[in-house]
């Protein structure tokens, strides 16, 4: 890539020549970059309780150096953006004024520079689910150790502290699917997971829309679950229409899908912490 490999140097080269082009025009125009990110398993570490997650203690220090120096930072997170605040401590941080964060799936958008959030009102169809939700765990024994996640505009099934969890993971999937279509929402499959949510709210839709409302003239993408694949699918969308992106996968062993499509894989969100660390340092 001639001068830009110099540039690049320190950082970890992408295998792709799309995700390698995507990080020279980061290089070349900070100012028109966004860096777009998940919030579990890729800016914290999964933990057994969702409620407990924080994140990786690296990460607002990486995220403030990071954000003065391009157009915006957005966490993109299935989580009401509150929790994702909260969880994250992103409140209050010098350097975040630039930070956003896209709550559920982008129907919530929390900035930095006000503190506020706003959203649309709530989908019908969440408050019927959640009056049904229990009586649906409890017709499949398989499911004795699930428990519920009350996200306010979706809810979510974890398995993962079942007697077997991927047992309880596949007995849940068709009655949950038969719920959600009796109320009008869809089931989102992630890690021993299944959450139930409005349609037309995935990661995929909040990151276009998002870096239209920027005028985002490059993109950087990290996550690390299924749900992130629409938000993958998206970028590679935008690089058809000549917005150059990289693709990132904070690797996990229980999802494949997106390491296969990422233009760069890093182990865990210690070295996504890293990885922003070592983009601040190289722009100007």
């Amino acid at each position: 890539m001639g001068s830009d490999q110099n540039d690049m140097q320190g950082l970890p080269e992408p295998v792709t020549a799309a995700g390698r082009d995507g990080l020279a025009a980061i290089l070349a125009a900070p100012e028109r970059a966004v860096i777009a990110l998940d919030f579990d398993g890729t800016l914290a570490p999964i933990v057994p309780d969702p409620d407990l997650a924080r994140a990786h203690p690296g990460a607002v220090p990486a995220l403030a150096a990071l954000a003065p120096k391009v157009a915006a930072v957005a966490v993109v997170t299935g989580r009401p953006a509150e929790v994702a605040v909260r969880n994250g401590g992103f409140a209050g941080v010098d350097g975040l004024d630039h930070l956003v964060v896209l709550g559920h799936y982008g129907a919530e958008r929390w900035e930095a520079a006000t503190g506020k959030v706003t959203a649309p009102d709530p989908h019908p169809g969440v408050e019927a689910v959640r009056r049904e939700f229990p009586e649906v765990l409890a017709s499949v024994p398989q499911s004795r150790g699930t428990w519920i996640e009350d996200k306010g505009r979706a809810l979510a099934a974890h398995t993962r502290r079942a007697e077997d969890p991927e047992a309880a993971f596949a007995a849940l999937r068709e009655p949950l699917a038969d719920l959600a279509a009796r109320h009008g929402l869809i089931v989102e499959p992630g890690r021993m997971v299944l959450e139930l949510r409005p349609p037309g709210m995935d990661k995929g839709v909040a990151l276009r829309r998002y870096l239209r409302d920027v005028g985002a003239g490059s993109v950087l993408y990290a996550g690390d679950d299924l749900g992130d694949v629409p938000a993958f699918e998206a970028v590679a969308g935008l690089r058809g229409e000549g917005v150059p992106g990289v693709l990132v996968c904070s690797a996990n062993e229980e999802v494949r899908a997106l390491a296969d499509r990422a233009d760069l894989v890093v182990p865990d969100p210690a070295a996504v912490v890293h990885l922003l660390h070592t983009l601040a340092d190289h722009l100007p």
